[in-house]
Order: C-alpha cells, then structure tokens, then sequence
C-alpha cells in the first residue's frame, strides 16, 4: 500500500503557482469576455468566434512547447544544467519557426473567413480584432519556452508572477482602450485586442530580461551561449513537440470548431458559447496546472530511473485534480441560473447559459483523466499514443457527435455540448491503459536488467 502523502505535498508546492498562473491568463479571457459583454452582444459575439479560433492556435502552439518540460526535467533531475541551455537555444529557434506557420495558416483563415458560415454583421467587428490578436503570436511562442524552462527545473513561481502582471496590465488597458477612458477614443472590442497584444509582448520581454540580464539560472545560460544550433537537438525537440501540439490541437479543436457549428445556430447560441467556455476554461486551467505538475514530477523520476515514483505521482495527481473539480463544480452548480447575468445583460443568452452549463458538470471525471495522464505520459517524454488518442477521441468520436445532435437532430448548442463528455472520457480511458503499458514496460525491462 503506497502512502501518497509526500506525493500530494510535493504536487500542491509545485503544481499551485502553475494553477495561479493558469487562473491569471483565464482571468485574462474573462476579462475581455465581461468587457466586451457588456460593451455589446454582438461585439461579444464576433470575440467568440475569433478568440475560438486563435485558442486553437495558441494552445496547438503551448502543447508544441510541452516537448521541452520532459527535456528539461529529465536532465534537471540528473544535474546537466548546461545541456538544458544548448537545448534552449534549439527550442526558441523551434518555436520561432512555429509561429511563423501557424502565423501564416491563419493569414490564409482570415483572408477567407466570409466564407466560413458566420453572421455578417459580425464580419465587419471579427477583421480587425483578429489581426491584432495575429501580430501577438511571436511573443506568445518565446514566453512559453521560458516558461517551459521554468517549470521543468521546479522554478513555477516566475510565470506564475509574469502572468499575474501581463493580466493586470491587460485588464487595465481593457478598461481604458474598451470604454474611451483617460482621454483615448472608445475603441470596442479591437481595444480589447490591443490590450491582450501588448501585455503578451511585455511578458515575453520581462523573460527574457529575467534569462539573460539576471543570476538566475547561471549555468543554464552559460550552456545557452557555449552551445550551438544543431540538428540533433532541433530533431529531437521536433519529435516531442508535435504529437503533443496535435494531442492539445485536436482537444482543443473539439471545442474551436464547435464553434463554427454554433455560429450557424445564430448569435444568440455563439454568445451564449463564449460564456460557457470561459467557465469551462476555469476547470481545465486550473487542474490542467496539477496536471502540470505531475508532469514535472514524472520527468525528474524517469530521468532518475524511479519508476515506483513515477506510479505514485500520477495517482497522486488524479486524486487531486479529482478534488479540484468537484470544489468548482459545487458553486458552478449551485449558481448556475445566474452565472451568464455576470457576462450580459441579454435574457436569452442568460437562460441558455444555465440550461448547458450542466453538460460541463457531467464531463469533469474524464476531462480530470485524461488530462492527469496524458501529463504523466508526456513525463516520461512517450508522446506517440497523445496524437493517436487525441484523433479518435475528439475527431472520431466528439466532433461528429455534437454535428449529428446540435445540427442534423436539431438539439441546438444543448446537441453540440453533449458530445464532449463522450469524447473526454474515451481520452481519458486510453490515455491511462497507455500509461499503465509504459510504465510496466519501463518495469520489466528494470528487472529482466
């Protein structure tokens, strides 16, 4: 019988800055979405479409960073402080290089987005928020290689305070840029645009004044400057990183494409969306920062060996996001019928909040799995089975459950939601068995050597 106590102390010590941080860039959507809510409902609108879209990107673009945490955890735990330097300078060029794709691939969404089924109106409000939010994406890509960095050697206090500032300063400039204040010119949903790019811009400076103009992590930049470029560790970074940006792509894109489907619903259904997936966000960040931690965690014992470890952190870490969830679900519940009053004014919108929002109750036990173990698998840098999983669970199963129920059966937003407790709990269930094989695996092999 394992004693897990250790394992809850560690993960709470390591995982609650990353929870912080988590909550700070959720506050940040929510800003906006109250702002803007009660700046106008089709300005709210026209932000759930495009915030959608580019939650797609800007998750695809942190799972591709992911690759670096078992990296750096790994050599972490084996005291190689200069190699995690050379790695580092190879991960900036990595995801330099990703932001330019997925920069482009965007450039191409938005030259075609009247094609793309959504209300009209809205069409003139969707264009200039999104190249706003497009000219961030850069800053986005080197603040979470730092951060990556950070959090890999156990730092998770750094981006957690980096984060709370950029969400401050980003709130302060909504209310300011948004609603015409200190003498500027009321500037609506792309003032909300112009706020979230500047904080993200300000994030990434104050990183990397904190790598290369501070002494902290002496002897990670001594490695950063001795080492090269090369194509060993590009190549490797490589085959990380994708399968875990199109695991959290795919996830993702359950949800972000979803809301095209909704938008042909009507504004009503797409305002009402946005609302429940800025919600819905607060679960996922939140245990998705425990999850985090488990990854850390896994990453220091398998670079040590300690597969006993290993076993427990992860349980440990279900165990935990397990309790988060329930803690958020009871209030989420409990004040269900006036929760879209705190976003809008609009009845409609307000009533049908309330009446989806228990599909989100529903779903928790398996977003909850699958996200601790797709965690623990990513500890343990096995990547391959993230993308497989992802596939079906979300595009086999997810997306085509929400069309035939939301669209074709006519259920509405309720259809499309009800589909997403399906697909995250086929995650969750894969995940684990493949965690469970690799770690037996890793088990074997130990006694057998």
């Amino acid at each position: 019988m394992y004693s897990y106590s250790n394992h809850y102390k560690s993960l709470i010590t390591l995982g609650f800055p990353i929870i912080v941080g988590q909550i700070g860039t959720i506050i940040l959507g929510t800003a906006d979405t109250l702002m803007i809510g009660h700046h106008s409902t089709q300005e709210l609108a026209a932000a759930a479409f495009v915030n959608n879209l580019f939650v797609l990107v800007l998750i695809f673009s942190m799972g591709f960073s992911y690759g670096f945490t078992p990296i750096v955890g790994s050599m972490f735990g084996q005291g190689k402080s200069r190699r995690i330097g050379e790695f580092l300078k190879n991960s900036l060029l990595a995801n330099s290089l990703l932001a330019i794709i997925v920069m482009g691939l965007l450039g191409f969404l938005y030259l075609n987005i009247h094609h793309l089924g959504q209300p009209k109106e809205l069409l003139p409000l969707m264009r200039p928020y999104f190249i706003i939010n497009l000219v961030s994406i850069p800053s986005v890509a080197w603040f979470n290689t730092f951060k990556q960095l950070s959090d890999g050697t156990g730092d998770t206090k750094t981006p957690m305070w980096i984060l709370l500032g950029g969400n401050l300063l980003n709130i302060l400039g909504n209310y300011i840029l948004i609603y015409g204040k200190m003498g500027l010119p009321e500037l609506g949903l792309l003032g909300a645009g112009i706020a979230t790019m500047v904080s993200r811009i300000i994030m990434a400076i104050a990183y990397f004044y904190i790598f290369f103009f501070t002494n902290r992590h002496q002897e990670i930049r001594r490695g950063y400057h001795e080492g090269n470029l090369n194509r060993k560790d590009f190549v490797h970074l490589n085959k990380l990183g994708w399968p875990l940006a199109f695991q959290m792509g795919m996830e993702t894109a359950a949800f972000s494409l979803s809301s095209i489907m909704v938008g042909w619903i009507g504004t009503t259904a797409l305002a009402a969306h946005q609302v429940i997936l800025t919600i819905s966000q607060y679960f996922y960040m939140v245990y998705y920062g425990m999850a985090a931690a488990v990854a850390v965690r896994t990453s220091h014992f398998h670079g040590q060996h300690d597969y006993k470890n290993i076993q427990c952190t992860a349980t440990a870490g279900f165990h935990l996001v397990l309790a988060i969830a329930v803690m958020i679900s009871i209030p989420v519940l409990a004040f269900r019928s006036s929760i879209g009053g705190c976003f809008t004014d609009n009845l409609e919108v307000t009533t049908l909040v309330s009446e989806v929002i228990i599909v989100l109750f529903i779903y928790q036990f398996g977003d909850g799995m699958q996200c601790n173990y797709a965690n623990a698998l990513r500890g343990m840098a096995d990547v391959k089975p993230l993308t497989i999983v992802a596939f079906i669970a979300y595009f086999v199963i997810s997306l085509p459950t929400g069309y035939f129920l939301g669209i074709r059966y006519q259920y509405g937003l309720l259809g499309i939601w009800a589909a997403f407790p399906i697909g995250l709990t086929t995650a969750g269930i894969l995940y684990y068995y493949f965690f469970k094989r690799r770690l037996n695996s890793y088990t074997n092999h130990s006694v057998h050597s």
